[in-house]
């Protein structure tokens, strides 16, 4: 485990383009670039998202696990799962996507709690041992964007500790997914 800080857990209340809920124990021993949008923000959709399928085609033949957040702390009512369903359609949108958990008591959803969002679009990218290896509030820069996500899936697998039920995790080791070799 390195020292700097682990992921907090997803919290979702629906997901979209995937059979089972996800979560950031479950992918441990994957890299994990995990993006924040709402469909009404205006950078998310001119930027934001374009750039996530350009990471998504030119990472596609690697363990990198990218992972949507649906992120509403504005205009609730407009942005519910079902025009979030057809806005999933429309843009061609492929990786799994959730809806972040509401708060009763804060227009601020949970995950974007968690994590410290300071709006949309933001984005975290999770090292193998399940540490925070940045943090971006805005779009990054491609180029650079690209060599902290071929650092991170450089960087070796590490050994499960005791009791770890990681999926790819056994007998102290992780071994990389088949479905990404």
């Amino acid at each position: 485990m390195s020292d700097l800080t682990l992921a907090p857990e997803l919290s979702v209340s629906e997901w979209f383009n995937t059979p089972q809920p996800l979560s950031i124990a479950g992918l441990r021993g994957k890299v994990i670039y995990l993006h924040s949008f709402q469909l009404l923000c205006p950078g998310c959709v001119a930027e934001s998202l374009p750039q996530v399928r350009r990471i998504e085609r030119i990472f596609a033949n690697t363990d990198l696990q990218v992972i949507g957040l649906h992120t509403v702390f504005e205009h609730h009512e407009a942005m519910t799962p079902t025009v979030l369903r057809a806005f999933i359609h429309e843009y061609r949108l492929t990786s799994p996507i959730g809806v972040d958990q509401a708060d009763g008591r804060s227009d601020i959803p949970v995950t974007m709690r968690r994590y410290g969002f300071r709006g949309t679009p933001s984005s975290v990218l999770i090292g193998r041992d399940g540490a925070i290896l940045h943090h971006a509030f805005g779009v990054e820069d491609d180029i650079a964007l690209g060599a902290r996500i071929g650092m991170a899936l450089a960087a070796p697998i590490p050994a499960a500790a005791p009791g770890d039920k990681a999926e790819g995790c056994t007998t102290g080791v992780c071994t990389i997914p088949a479905s990404a070799a």
